[in-house]
């Protein structure tokens, strides 16, 4: 498994919500492979800042890869993106 921490650019909301559906059905198309996913959010919870995912890949380098595919990436949303091995411990996995 691999956790993906997306980081959205400084005042990006507007490039989020233009590309939020395309976002939803790109990982809709892959949501056997979905542990967990969402937005961050501002600490005020007012705004989304960023994402979080936690998915099945056999690689590192096929996390890379549907990281580079979605469309907020493709949109430029992201000011950065880290993709770790991920073990999940609790609930037991």
């Amino acid at each position: 498994m691999f956790a993906i921490f997306c980081t959205d650019k400084p005042n990006s909301s507007e490039i989020r919500a233009a590309n939020r559906e395309k976002h939803l059905d790109y990982i809709q198309g892959v949501i056997d492979r979905v542990i967990l996913a969402g937005p961050t959010q501002t600490d005020d919870l007012s705004g989304m800042n960023g994402s979080l995912l936690v998915m099945e890949f056999s690689n590192k380098s096929q996390a890379e890869d549907f990281a580079a595919h979605d469309p907020y990436a493709k949109a430029g949303l992201f000011e950065s993106v880290v993709i770790r091995p991920w073990k999940q411990v609790f609930p037991e996995g």
